[in-house]
Parts: structure tokens; sequence; C-alpha cells
């Protein structure tokens, strides 16, 4: 009987020793996984930031007048050249 609860304590110091270091083994795998996905994000952020940039850089004033002159060939009317229409509307007030 006692060679059996011996047997059995020791199956389970086993056992437990075998569950530690599987489950440190997992840790240290999701670890590595976990630093992979953040610096990814990180690259990610980086990218997006380059991005809102260039954006705001396509849509700045200069950047179209500029274009509107030298690829669509327009340019700005002079004072005379400008023709105001006021429309009245009907209805009351």
């Amino acid at each position: 009987m006692q060679r059996a609860i011996f047997a059995f304590l020791i199956m389970s110091v086993l056992g437990s020793a075998v569950g530690i270091v599987y489950a440190k083994h997992q840790n240290r795998k999701l670890f590595v996984q976990l630093q992979t996905l953040q610096s990814e994000r990180d690259a990610m952020n980086t990218e997006w930031g380059k991005l809102q940039l260039e954006q705001a850089t396509w849509g700045t004033h200069g950047r179209i007048e500029r274009f509107a002159h030298d690829k669509l060939h327009m340019s700005v009317p002079a004072a005379g050249e400008i023709n105001m229409i006021v429309s009245k509307q009907g209805g009351s007030h």
C-alpha cells in the first residue's frame, strides 16, 4: 500500500514538473509572439503617421494651386474678369 502511495506521489510530482515546463514553454512562446505583434503595431503606427503627413502635403493650397497652374493651365483671374452673381431668393421673411 505504501509503495502504491509512493508511486502515485512520484508520478504526481513528475506530472507537475512536466506541466510546469510545458506552461513555461507556452509562456515564452506567447511572449515572443506578443513582442512580434507589438513591433508590427509600432511599425504600422509609424507608417500611418507618414501617410497622414503625406495626405496633408497633397492637400495643401500651394500644391493644388501649382497643380492647377502647371497641369491644367489655370490662373487666378484679374479683378476685371470676375463677375459676381447675386441671386434673390423668393418667399416671405
